[in-house]
């Protein structure tokens, strides 16, 4: 883990003003429920959807950034008002460039959350200035990468845990 002194974690987490995450392994358990007819569902946390409410009641809004396209992912950012939605991304960190010119923002003012190793770039961009985070059951590729790691696993609270932290440290 990345180890910064508590003023600092503060100071960026003040800078925050979007907090970008990861679908599957974050907002997600990594199950899916397969049929004939292909990918079915996925299981979402109402906690996290919390944590997404919480950010915006904050002032910082919120995305989502995946490899996959999936009905279940617009039906979900779509009930939590998320709107910055970015699918079928295979390049997070072509994508994150797309972002920052999109919004005008930092890499200081942005935060991740992720949990594999299709998310060790973006980490490592944005954990230079801004801030970083896993689920507790996040691969081991992502831990060295990250300032804060949830005590929830994915699709169990660990956005909201991520949500939270970040909450709490721009009160300190």
């Amino acid at each position: 883990m990345l180890i910064l002194t508590r003023d600092e974690l503060a100071s960026r987490a003040r800078a925050v003003k979007l907090v970008i995450s990861d679908n599957d392994g974050v907002f997600t358990d990594t199950g899916v429920y397969y049929s004939e007819r292909g990918e079915e569902m996925k299981r979402y946390s109402i906690r996290d959807g919390m944590g997404v409410e919480r950010l915006r009641d904050a002032g910082i809004d919120t995305g989502i950034m995946t490899g996959e396209v999936s009905p279940s992912i617009m039906k979900r950012a779509e009930k939590l008002g998320i709107k910055r939605l970015y699918l079928g991304v295979k390049d997070k960190v072509a994508m994150l460039e797309k972002v920052v010119a999109e919004t005008g923002l930092d890499l200081h003012e942005l935060a991740y959350i992720g949990d594999d190793v299709n998310d060790v770039g973006i980490l490592c961009e944005i954990s230079q200035a801004g801030l970083t985070g896993c689920p507790g059951d996040a691969t081991f590729f992502v831990e060295p990468l990250v300032h804060f790691r949830a005590k929830a696993n994915g699709g169990y609270g660990a956005f909201r845990d991520f949500a939270e932290w970040l909450i709490d440290l721009r009160a300190s």
